[in-house]
């Protein structure tokens, strides 16, 4: 049986995430597959429309890839009947008044984090989708990362017992731009641009907090500009203007501390560009990307401190990998499909725009909290 097809405006597609992780690494990797299958056995085709400023990058990755429709022109783009999905990984500052064009053309709406720059619009496209009565999403992919599914199997499986504290670490040194060109845009450090570290991972914190350990219930945070100058693309020096590390303590639901530190400015010295440990009464594990290392009660040594002597003990290696036991997709892909099955089948998506407001709203609590000197509480939001 032919494949069902489904329309779909890609906005954004010459941008770094845009491209490669959405367009080829999901549209296309779906497509190359045969479609997302749903429950009856069929399967959905996706049919891209790129849409984007530069007609110049939009012909190259069109022609790059054999796909025949793109244009410079969202409201035409929007106005075609044939697509009724709207993507958008644009820039964060024109993500908004996008989603709202899309929506009032009653087209279906997913879109990168964070969904707007403030709390207020966030919760305003939240409140646009229930009454426009459209389906909506917002990219949650670290929840798909293997090194987070697995430290979720053993979460779902009590491995940890009564769980105590979560310590996160992420980061890397982002090159300042001058001798060595910077592997991040440089609007990402200029806040009149929408920049800043806590707008963009505090989002990505909350959603993997909260599915996996519980709503975040109050934040006291710093955040910092420990690089002030920067150069850009065309090697000019500019002023950072935005936050460049974000140093935080979250409340959780029954107790749980969580700790992450989010940084541009540090050298890594662990095993992944994130980590985090997560200890409980019952055991303990660290997590990242891929790999996910648990450590048992019954197993866990007895370490004595004595400064007088160098430590024998290789903590590193009395942890005990966590095996993948099952193939593990690209999370950016396997959202897509989630996405796909809510749009056709109305499978069911709890990242929705609601859920983009929530960590927009905890983005903003931590900036308040380190403006103001103090412990922010959250809220509860509804659409």
């Amino acid at each position: 049986m032919a494949a069902r097809k489904l329309g779909v405006v890609m906005n954004g597609v010459t941008g770094r995430m845009g491209y490669r992780q959405h367009l080829v690494r999901s549209v296309l990797a779906i497509r190359e597959q045969g479609g997302v299958a749903l429950s009856d056995g069929t399967r959905v085709q996706l049919d891209p429309l790129l849409v984007g400023r530069s007609a110049t990058k939009l012909r190259e990755i069109a022609e790059r890839h054999d796909l025949p429709r793109w244009t410079t022109d969202l409201d035409a783009a929007l106005a075609d009947a044939d697509y009724p999905v709207y993507f958008d990984a644009q820039v964060t500052q024109v993500r908004e008044k996008s989603l709202l064009k899309a929506m009032d053309a009653g087209r279906h709406v997913y879109a990168e984090k964070p969904s707007a720059e403030s709390l207020a619009a966030a919760l305003e496209l939240a409140r646009h989708a229930r009454r426009a009565g459209v389906k909506n999403g917002v990219v949650h992919d670290k929840l798909y990362l293997p090194g987070l599914m697995k430290l979720k199997r053993l979460v779902d499986s009590g491995f940890f017992g009564r769980i105590l504290s979560v310590r996160g670490e992420f980061g890397y040194w982002v090159f300042e731009g001058d001798w060595q060109p910077a592997q991040r845009p440089s609007w990402n450090y200029r806040a009149q641009d929408g920049g800043g570290i806590a707008l963009d991972m505090f989002p990505h914190w909350n959603y993997v907090l909260e599915n996996l350990f519980g709503r975040v219930r109050a934040v006291t945070a710093r955040v910092a500009t420990h690089i002030p100058q920067r150069w850009d693309e065309q090697g000019r020096r500019y002023e950072a203007t935005a936050d460049d590390a974000a140093y935080a303590i979250f409340e959780l639901d029954d107790g749980v501390i969580a700790q992450i530190n989010s940084s541009w400015a540090v050298r890594v010295n662990r095993d992944e560009l994130v980590e985090f440990q997560v200890d409980g009464t019952e055991g303990s594990a660290v997590a990242g990307l891929h790999r996910c290392r648990a450590q048992h009660r019954t197993l866990t040594p007895k370490p004595v401190w004595d400064p007088d002597l160098a430590e024998t003990l290789r903590f590193r290696d009395q942890w005990q990998e966590v095996p993948d036991n099952a193939l593990i997709d690209n999370g950016f892909k396997v959202q897509w499909e989630q996405f796909v099955r809510h749009v056709v089948e109305d499978a069911p998506n709890p990242y929705d725009l609601l859920s983009g407001a929530r960590g927009v709203q905890l983005a903003e609590a931590g900036l308040r909290s380190s403006r103001e000197g103090r412990r922010v509480e959250l809220t509860e939001l509804t659409a």
